[in-house]
């Protein structure tokens, strides 16, 4: 089991920074990888930003390259996402997300998500 809590969600004004967290339990924590994905009323969920657990390599969207950035804690099993110069189109719900070593299918586990409002 992998469970993932976010946190760190909120209202912000255009411009402004949050910084999301995603903490991981479980005994042995190795993921392949983990992400964030978001998804917007009205809209299909989309990959916002992914690092590689090991390495740390990050890769991100478009839409957020340069604005958002991915680092991890290992030591603390946790995956955080600092989200700078926000726009109102960043609102969303953020998941978190991890892809176990095992896993042929992709993202095997999902955060229940967590609110983020950008008002302009």
């Amino acid at each position: 089991q992998m469970p993932l809590v976010e946190s760190g969600g909120g209202l912000v004004q255009a411009g402004g920074s949050l910084r999301l967290s995603c903490a991981a339990s479980g005994r042995t924590f190795s993921p392949y990888r983990m992400g964030w994905f978001r998804q917007a009323p009205g809209k299909e969920r989309e990959f916002a930003a992914a690092l590689r657990w090991s390495s740390g390599f990050t890769v991100y969207a478009d839409s957020v390259e340069g604005r958002f950035t991915l680092s991890r804690d290992k030591a603390k099993n946790s995956l955080f996402l600092q989200m700078d110069n926000l726009k109102p189109e960043d609102t969303a719900v953020y998941f978190c997300a991890a892809q176990s070593s095992s896993s042929t299918v992709g993202y095997d586990y999902w955060g229940h998500g967590i609110q983020v409002t950008v008002s302009s």
